[in-house]
């Protein structure tokens, strides 16, 4: 894909000494959202890790044609990669309204950029009435929103978002989907490592599954729908 945001190559990577990924090649496009999927363990949190700078790694994570392998998280942040862990990485003792500030670059602050606060209030209207509460208070879903939000509104041009259902109410789950695509409208390209395999195939344009550290398929969500022997062999539980 010569077109690709990013652009991942022959990626390896290692907890120590344990070789976790073996070459694996993906590619997101602009605007386009693209799912990996896998069983737990696979590897798939290691790799978004390993374009964040968060895991040792070596082969080609280029970004917009920059190379990445080698810079630190803060600076591959400031080039426009945004990142949601699986953690909900709030500060808890902030207010919602606080945290959202704190995820502003220069960009949000000289008026230039495709986010504001409203813009958050209005996807996730719960996170309106209650920006004055510490975070650390909030329910799981409502943390999770804030992650989200706190995330976009540094006013990232590729987001990887680290199994953003897990543990939510269906409601939730349904606004979730929502924000993932209110995000390809504006030209934000999404990473989304999911398990539910329904929403990856709902709002996603192509999927990656994973097994075993590698890339075992490759398409779109018709595709996968119709190969009953991939998801048998690395999906279903």
């Amino acid at each position: 894909m010569s077109d690709a945001l990013l652009d991942v190559r022959e990626l390896e990577a290692f907890y120590g000494k344990s070789h976790v990924l073996h070459g694996v090649d993906l590619r997101v496009a602009k605007g386009e959202i693209v799912s990996l999927l896998g069983r737990n363990g696979v590897g798939r949190s290691t790799t978004v890790k390993a374009v964040m700078g968060q895991v040792t790694a070596r082969g080609s994570v280029r970004f917009k044609g920059r190379e990445l392998l080698g810079l630190k998280a803060f600076e591959i942040a400031l080039l426009g990669v945004g990142y949601v862990p699986e953690n909900r990485d709030i500060f808890p003792r902030l207010t919602v309204e606080q945290n959202l500030l704190l995820g502003q670059k220069s960009r949000a602050r000289t008026g230039t950029a495709r986010w504001s606060l409203s813009d958050m209030y209005e996807m996730f209207p719960r996170l309106r009435e209650r920006q004055h509460t510490a975070a650390g208070v909030l329910s799981g879903g409502e943390q999770q929103m804030l992650t989200l939000c706190r995330t976009l509104i540094g006013d990232p041009d590729l987001i990887m978002i680290d199994e953003p259902t897990e543990g939510l109410a269906p409601k939730i789950v349904e606004q979730v989907a929502r924000y993932l695509e209110k995000l390809k409208e504006r030209g934000v390209s999404v990473l989304l490592v999911e398990q539910k395999l329904a929403i990856a195939l709902e709002i996603s344009q192509r999927v990656y599954v994973m097994g075993h550290g590698a890339i075992v398929f490759e398409g779109t969500p018709a595709s996968l729908r119709a190969n009953a022997a991939v998801r048998k062999e690395w999906l279903e539980v």
